[in-house]
């Protein structure tokens, strides 16, 4: 695009046109052609307000200027009359044309540049609120490197299909969602995660489009491609969260249809009593409520878009403001606080004509038939263990919340807790509940295996707690959560030594999901704000209670991405705290931006009536209070945050193909020849991107 043609679409074509012509205006008169005639005056009479003589070359400059700077003021306002909206514009346009009907061209030429001025300004600082989705636009690669007949192919990314196999070298960004089938190395997620250390990647791990391999080689087959991807949901999400109104907003916007029409109204009253045309003109330029309606949704933006780039997906303004109030917090203990992986830790031998081998060998077995959680890592450990599991179960039975009933190789075999035991055995069998109170006492699900009705060993489970799970409860805390509450399915002993690695005082074990819901409800009966942390399953009417729903782990999970009220990309709860602290900071910019936009209104106001204040100074004022606010909503964007493309380079072997994209500092002997062309690719993908994703939602003169 040529020079020219882009000064055509700028946002500052408009005022640099008009400033132009002011300044020609203004000087004219060291020239000594100020006063040339052209007219004989044409306009009202307003005393000393009017110019007087006739219409010189001067007076055409201003008009002129006038004209090109509030021509696009007074469409939007005619627009918006249309749609029975009196806006901002129209208080401008209403101002500028009655400056030219009594002869102040100046004070015409003056107001409207200053409101074209602002716009551009406006615009700018506006894009740059928006930039983590701009940010994330960019990283979305427009190619991507494919196998198709032995042979590698560069194609489009929207060409790649299904379950190809899509090649990923060392710097590369990944182009779809999918699955390594071969090769290791490392890969940075901070745009997904907001995680900046690489994470490592080897046959089986899942990666993301719009994330950057630092180092390795990868074969990926694509399960996701175009806008099904992660980053696609991402994006939208974002985008749909930004344009979301919080409830301040609401009241506000509201609150601003009425107060235009006074303004209006309040102008002609004035007029009409003083008899003071300039006043009313004034009154109508001072009285837009720009830095009002701009103040909430701006930080909602900077707010949203901050924590996007932690990794920290928001839902909308109106989530924004809940977090912000959160002030207890309810844990489901699997997959949260734990890793979510269950794995086999012990087995107790029960009767000495057992050996371990057997009491795996039949609970595997009747595991087999199994879709319960604790299922998969039994049956792993006997297949790790080398255990033949030859034998298939008949007539399984599962029980809810106590085990499995099912017959191999003609054996009734039972495999659960102690309540399925006492239900089914053919005594007491204190010695076998003793040692399953151990197990459970020491944070490990006791899992009891009878053959024919007696009892022959028990197998411990467990789910390891999270690293640094101990830190989660201090951070809460520091954010202004007064409670943090685990609620578990678990049994009680269980729950209390999970509870007591991490920290947590308040724990509710043994619970449906019915039972978690109804522990939520009571913490909102106490007077808290409540958000849950839960995987959206089993946690749903818990989830759907809370004031706040939060997923963790969701980079993933297209249902979390879409339906939490906060979804965390990544697997740790640490963010929680974080996305806390986020909102907190963004609801104090909201109210810092409404106390600036009203104390703006009240000084102008008082300055008018004591006529220290002219309609350009107004308007001068007016656009700098809607500077401010946007600036102090810029200052949530300043946060240490994941830079994009950052974090630790793993020592990870190299290709001979050259050094990671963004590791050129480190050599720049070896720096790759292509990676210029390609930094500045993406540097103009994000300027477009800016561009699409800020075009004036947010303006204050065109919102209302």
């Amino acid at each position: 695009m040529s020079r020219f043609a882009r000064f055509r679409t700028s946002t500052w074509r408009i005022p640099i046109v008009s400033g132009v012509l002011i300044a020609a205006a203004l000087a004219l008169p060291r020239i000594g052609a100020w006063n040339v005639p052209l007219s004989q005056p044409w306009w009202l009479d307003a005393g000393h307000h009017s110019t007087s003589g006739p219409f010189t070359i001067t007076d055409l400059l201003m008009l002129a200027a006038a004209l090109v700077a509030g021509g696009g003021t007074a469409t939007k306002a005619v627009r918006a009359l249309r749609t029975r909206i009196v806006s901002i514009n129209l208080l401008v346009t209403l101002a500028a044309l009655g400056a030219i009907l009594i002869g102040n061209f100046w004070e015409a030429a003056a107001v409207t540049f200053l409101f074209a001025i602002g716009n551009a300004l406006e615009a700018a600082t506006l894009n740059r609120t928006r930039s983590a989705l701009a940010d994330l636009i960019a990283v979305a690669p427009e190619t991507a490197l494919v196998l198709r007949n032995g042979e590698q192919v560069e194609i489009p990314t929207a060409h790649v299909e299904i379950g190809e196999t899509v090649l990923i070298k060392n710097g590369a960004q990944v182009p779809v969602d999918g699955e390594v089938l071969s090769g290791a190395g490392a890969v940075d997620e901070s745009t997904i995660t907001g995680e900046s250390i690489p994470a490592a990647k080897s046959e089986g791990s899942p990666v993301y489009a719009g994330t950057i391999s630092h180092g390795g080689f990868l074969e990926v087959r694509a399960n996701a491609v175009g806008q099904s991807t992660t980053l696609a949901r991402i994006i939208r999400r974002v985008e749909d969260a930004q344009e979301a109104k919080a409830q301040s907003q609401s009241l506000i916007e509201r609150f601003s249809r009425w107060y235009t029409p006074g303004v209006i109204a309040l102008a002609v009253i004035a007029g009409l009593l003083s008899g003071d045309v300039v006043l009313a003109l004034t009154l109508l330029v001072i009285g837009c409520p720009g830095a009002l309606v701009i103040s909430i949704p701006v930080a909602i933006v900077a707010g949203i878009g901050n924590a996007a780039r932690r990794g920290i997906l928001i839902k909308g303004g109106e989530y924004l403001e809940t977090a912000a109030k959160i002030s207890a917090v309810a844990i489901d203990k699997t997959g949260t606080l734990t890793e979510g992986r269950p794995a086999l830790t012990d087995v107790v031998g029960l009767d000495p004509t057992h050996s371990r081998a057997e009491i795996l060998r039949w609970a595997a077995a009747a595991e087999l038939g199994s879709e319960h959680p604790l299922a998969r890592p039994i049956i792993d450990a006997a297949r790790t263990e080398g255990i033949e599991l030859t034998a298939r179960p008949d007539g399984v039975v599962p029980v809810p919340g106590k085990g499995v009933l099912a017959e191999v190789a003609g054996r009734a075999v039972l495999v659960g807790n102690a309540a399925l035991l006492a239900e089914h055995a053919d005594g007491s069998h204190p010695l076998a509940l003793d040692r399953a109170a151990e197990l459970a006492a020491a944070g490990v699900t006791p899992v009891i295996v009878a053959l024919d009705s007696h009892p022959i060993g028990i197998l411990g489970v467990a789910d390891q707690v999270r690293p640094r799970a101990n830190e989660i409860v201090p951070m809460l805390h520091d954010a202004g959560v007064r409670r943090v509450v685990m609620l578990t399915g678990d049994a009680p002993e269980v729950a209390a030594a999970i509870a007591r690695t991490a920290g947590i005082e308040h724990v509710r074990a043994g619970l449906l999901p019915e039972d978690k819901r109804a522990a939520v409800q009571e913490l909102q009966a106490e007077g808290f704000t409540v958000a849950m942390v839960g995987d959206g399953v089993n946690d749903a009417p818990a989830l759907a209670t809370a004031d706040s729903g939060v997923a963790m782990g969701a980079a993933g999970s297209a249902v979390a991405i879409e339906t939490a009220d906060i979804a965390l990309m990544s697997d740790d709860l640490r963010k929680l705290p974080e996305a806390i602290r986020i909102a907190r900071r963004t609801r104090s910019v909201m109210r810092q931006n409404m106390a600036i936009a009203l104390a703006t209104v009240v000084i102008l106001l008082t300055g008018v009536f004591g006529g220290s204040v002219t309609m350009s100074i107004g308007m001068l004022v007016h656009e700098a209070s809607v500077l401010i606010v946007i600036l102090n909503a810029m200052r949530l964007l300043r946060s240490d945050r994941p830079r994009l493309g950052a974090g630790v380079h793993l020592p990870v072997e190299p290709l001979r193909h050259g050094e990671p994209e963004g590791h050129e500092d480190e050599d720049e002997d070896r720096e790759d020849p292509h990676s210029e062309p390609r930094a500045e690719h993406t540097e103009q993908r994000r300027h477009e991107g800016a561009t699409r994703v800020g075009g004036g939602h947010l303006n204050a003169h065109d919102r209302l």
